[in-house]
């Protein structure tokens, strides 16, 4: 389980303290399917990347199954399995799809078995594998070469921070499968943020962040009424989920 208890992270902003996040408070139970959501700028990817450890909270502290893990760095977090996908994925010159994988894995892999993985996200493997990780491949390929390395860690919770972004719709529409085929063989939980109303319908969980603050969380049959208006928003929240706070 992951649990944040009181999370606030400031910025310095032309000499003045700016907060980004305010004070949040959340738990994620284990095997579940989250989206957080939310209005630009609200903090949602700046949580994403304090819960990897590439931002640390300037107060409160992160708890994964009971451990407080607010002071270990990325690369702890992820051996204590925290994956986190970036929203433009990083590129790797000299480095081939193959040696990603393997990397990935932690572990000694033949091609046969890296290529299984790139085929779960709908790459050919054969004109993929031994090329290399740099700006001769899409956005779309770069993103299914990334979402085919954290199939291949299976680790316990995989945090995506909108993983539509530069793809086109035909590779958005198969990411919405790699999805829940992940979420299904590896048993582990997903943290996704995003916007995208397909994404908000596979949610087991959907958390609102807006204006820094935890504006609301619930079951994706609870909230989806919530976000698109069909129902009154709650007494607690102070501003318009999709409007400018």
């Amino acid at each position: 389980m992951l649990e944040l208890r009181n999370i606030s992270y400031d910025v310095d902003e032309n000499s003045k303290t700016k907060g980004i996040l305010k004070n949040i408070n959340l738990k994620l139970e284990d095997n579940k399917f989250v989206v957080v959501t939310g209005p630009n700028g609200g903090g949602k990817s700046t949580l994403a990347k304090i819960i990897a450890g590439i931002e640390k909270p300037s107060e409160g502290r992160i708890f994964w199954n009971g451990q407080d893990i607010t002071d270990l760095s990325v690369t702890d977090r992820a051996k204590a399995g925290i994956s986190y996908a970036f929203q433009q994925p990083v590129r790797f010159k000299g480095i081939t799809v193959f040696d990603l994988i393997q990397l990935a894995t932690g572990k000694h892999i033949d091609v046969e078995k890296a290529c299984e993985y790139l085929s779960e996200v709908g790459l050919c493997a054969k004109d993929y594998i031994r090329r290399e990780v740099n700006a001769s491949l899409s956005g779309g390929e770069l993103k299914r070469i990334e979402i085919a390395t954290v199939m291949a860690r299976n680790t316990a919770m995989t945090i995506f921070d909108e993983p539509e972004a530069g793809i086109d719709l035909w590779s958005f529409q198969n990411l919405i499968h790699v999805f829940e085929k992940l979420h299904e063989q590896n048993h582990g939980s997903i943290m996704i943020i995003s916007h995208q109303e397909r994404i908000l319908n596979i949610a087991d969980e959907i958390v609102m962040i807006a204006d820094g603050r935890l504006r609301d969380m619930g079951p994706r049959d609870e909230m989806l009424p919530k976000i698109f208006g069909q129902i009154d928003r709650p007494v607690s929240c102070e501003c318009k989920y999709y409007e400018n706070c």
